[in-house]
């Protein structure tokens, strides 16, 4: 049978995507097939001499031993011998690629070019009594230990029952809880200290109208300790706070009927905060991928750059974490930062989490998972390179650590895993009031008090999974829409759902997931 040819070559893009000029590989988006040929944008004509899956690769012009693959225009690895049409994989290709840390000693990144005052987008937020405004208004249960994660669980499942309507509290968005598995039985210093800064943050963040503060009495991490550290922080929560001590009041069921009955008291006056105008400077984005393919980086991710750009240029902040799924792109990060001391603490970022890594036995390079491979993300540095234009192209002006609240405005890079589950509630710990995660084969992760938008990188996800994914940046892959019309497409979509418009698909589904890294010490 001759279904396997075609009489006259077809366009590249038809069925491959040539991400950079300068790049000796095409990404498949269209299952190629034994003997297709292709014509490239100079005109030439090459021929594909297997299938090559959607996500992967395959090389535009002969790629001798010892020469880099290159796509991005960067290194993604080191060519064994690849002849022009060949399906590039780890039988013809390592992952070795050139260790890159210049970095100018004058280094000075120009400011992004702000909007005009009148250029900037407004969306509906909740002023809080610091100044800060919150896209959301919930009242929230806090367990200072894992000892008392039940009782939050309990008191805010039951209070959404028994308390809680949105018919009778229009500006209230629920009642969560925020149950973990740390506490007590922990080091002293920083882990205790991140701890510590990361339930308090939750406590204290703009999303959030009232707090519940629950302990078993006995633990570590009791109430007394918790509000100890609380009256050193430089800013006081100014919220309604109550506070439960489940031994004090006589156990489980006592602690629960108590919660029931300060939420019911609170819920009043959370109520009492309305929505009302802001720019768009006010919001706080924290960028995430999890699950990606091989349309990520040419997709999904950089229509989150150019919204990232937007929520910039309109004086907003965006919070990139994810600091493994930096290396092989640290250079890139670093020659983007406001100047070389800027610069280097990200190259400190990186090397620490390297270090920090090895002592578990763990190396950075092992970071993709088995669904990243198959869709094409063959190892880190290609999955590096896709995963840090979310924080778009302008300037890098801070790094802090995981779960601290930036210092300014801006783009700022925090330390922290790839893992969903601890990197997405750091976002938020840092001050995130919306999220916004990129996802090529599909994710479901939420937040307990911040909305988190799924970007899909293709259309074909998009449709399978259209009740957890809010927007689609598929049709770049298809060739029906640009970055930048994405980007815009996006970035209203995220102003809506501040405003509280709109929810987050996870949001519907109540996906209120919690946890966070405290195994680590200070990185920088």
């Amino acid at each position: 049978m001759l279904d396997t040819l075609v009489e006259k070559p077809v366009s590249i893009s038809d069925y491959a995507i040539v991400v950079n000029p300068d790049d000796n590989v095409a990404v498949v988006k269209a299952e190629t097939f034994e003997g297709l040929t292709l014509s490239l944008a100079n005109g030439e004509v090459i021929t594909v001499n297997s299938k090559v899956p959607p996500g992967h690769r395959f090389a535009t012009r002969d790629i001798p031993a010892g020469d880099f693959v290159r796509q991005y225009g960067q290194p993604i690895g080191t060519s064994l011998g690849i002849s022009t049409g060949e399906w590039v994989s780890h039988d013809n290709m390592t992952d070795e690629v050139p260790v890159v840390r210049d970095l100018p000693d004058d280094l000075h990144t120009p400011a992004p070019d702000y909007f005009a005052a009148d250029q900037i987008e407004t969306f509906m937020g909740f002023r809080r009594a610091d100044g800060r405004v919150g896209t959301r208004n919930f009242v929230l249960i806090v367990p200072t230990s894992m000892c008392a994660s039940h009782e939050a669980s309990q008191i805010s499942m039951m209070a959404e029952f028994l308390h809680y309507s949105r018919e009778k509290y229009a500006n209230v968005d629920g009642v969560v809880a925020i149950p973990h598995n740390k506490g007590c039985g922990c080091q002293d210093g920083s882990t205790l200290d991140v701890m510590m800064r990361t339930l308090s943050n939750y406590a204290d963040h703009p999303n959030v109208g009232g707090v519940i503060l629950i302990d078993l009495g006995c633990e570590k991490t009791n109430l007394s300790f918790v509000e100890k550290y609380l009256t050193k922080r430089e800013r006081p929560i100014e919220k309604p706070v109550y506070k439960i001590g489940i031994q004090e009041v006589g156990g489980t069921q006592a602690a629960i009927e108590l919660g029931l009955k300060y939420v019911a008291e609170m819920l009043p006056e959370v109520n009492r905060c309305e929505r009302e105008p802001f720019p768009v400077s006010e919001l706080v984005l924290g960028v995430k991928c999890g699950s990606s393919d091989g349309f990520s980086g040419i997709s999904a991710n950089p229509s989150l750059g150019y919204c990232s750009d937007m929520l910039i240029r309109s004086g907003g902040t965006v919070l990139l974490t994810e600091v493994p799924e930096f290396c092989g792109a640290e250079h890139i990060l670093a020659n983007r930062a406001k100047d070389s001391e800027t610069g280097r603490r990200i190259y400190a970022m990186v090397d620490w989490y390297k270090e920090y890594a090895s002592k578990f036995g763990a190396v950075l390079n092992q970071n993709p998972s088995t669904g990243n491979k198959a869709g094409g993300l063959l190892n880190i540095t290609i999955k590096s390179l896709g995963a840090i234009v979310k924080a778009g192209t302008t300037r890098i002006e801070d790094c802090i650590e995981y779960a601290e609240t930036p210092r300014g405005r801006g783009i700022n890079l925090m330390q922290g895993p790839g893992y969903d589950q601890e990197s997405t509630p750091g976002l938020v710990a840092a001050g995130a009031t919306v999220v916004v995660f990129t996802t090529g084969n599909g994710t479901t992760i939420g937040n307990a008090i911040a909305p988190v938008l799924k970007l899909a990188s293709n259309n074909r996800v998009f449709e399978r999974m259209s009740q957890d994914i809010d927007v689609s940046a598929g049709n770049i892959i298809e060739g029906t829409e640009s970055i930048e019309q994405v980007g815009k497409r996006l970035f209203e979509h995220v102003r809506r759902t501040a405003s509280g418009d709109i929810q987050a698909k996870a949001e519907i589904l109540k996906h209120r997931e919690f946890q966070f890294w405290a195994e680590q010490t200070v990185s920088l």
